[in-house]
């Protein structure tokens, strides 16, 4: 049976204010939603373990739709992101697909953990699926394959866009934007209007731009699994 390995924070606040961050919730559920009704087995992993902590603002009314809601009322689902697998005890042979979500908090936890890029890596260079939505991106920036290549290197992805961030009015509280790093790594950076779902797939490498887009990831990753049955 195909596994997928879902990626959250452990990352409750900004590195550099008072302000509450961690996973967006819409961005793990909607791209689960999908993969569970295609009868795929889902397991969370975050790089320490344990609890992920799920930004505030990613379930203001706004923000909240009947998936989102669904999830949020679901006490083993819930249950499952309050006691996360710890990326230093993930066997990735036992995964098909990697899926970074995205929320402010990945920004800190994800680029350099090292754990993260190993099961990423091995899971790619064993015919699986890497995939990001939004901030999730900050997961491949540092995947190197085994013959030293960058991951997104010369590859088309997409990710939360810097007028994006703009918007949100946070640019000058992170360390660095998205889609400026991803560029800095050589990736081929493409994108939508800002909000709107977009996703892109290349070379079993699939990613989308921000919140909207975790269903048309999830999407995209089935297109890969079910032509390499």
């Amino acid at each position: 049976m195909k596994k997928v390995l879902v990626v959250v924070t452990n990352v409750s606040k900004y590195d550099t204010t008072e302000r509450p961050t961690g996973l967006w919730l819409s961005e793990a559920v909607h791209f689960v939603d999908v993969i569970k009704n295609a009868g795929i087995q889902i397991d969370y992993v975050s790089p320490n373990g344990g609890y992920t902590p799920i930004d505030p603002h990613s379930l203001e009314k706004d923000a909240m739709s009947p998936i989102d809601w669904k999830y949020y009322t679901d006490h083993n689902f819930m249950n499952k992101l309050g006691n996360t697998l710890s990326a230093d005890a993930i066997n990735s042979k036992d995964y098909d697909v990697i899926y970074y979500t995205g929320g402010h908090g990945v920004i800190w936890d994800f680029p350099n953990d090292t754990n993260l890029q190993k099961i990423a890596r091995e899971i790619y260079e064993n015919g699986g699926v890497v995939s990001a939505v939004c901030h999730g991106l900050a997961g491949l920036l540092n995947i190197q394959l085994s013959n030293g290549k960058n991951l997104i290197e010369g590859l088309k992805v997409t990710g939360f866009s810097n007028t994006e961030e703009d918007a949100v009015g946070v640019t000058k509280l992170v360390p660095y934007l998205t889609e400026t790093e991803l560029i800095n790594r050589g990736a081929n950076y493409v994108k939508s209007s800002d909000w709107a779902e977009f996703a892109v797939a290349e070379q079993r490498v699939v990613t989308g731009q921000n919140p909207s887009s975790g269903a048309a990831v999830a999407r995209e990753v089935l297109k890969i699994l079910n032509a390499n049955k």
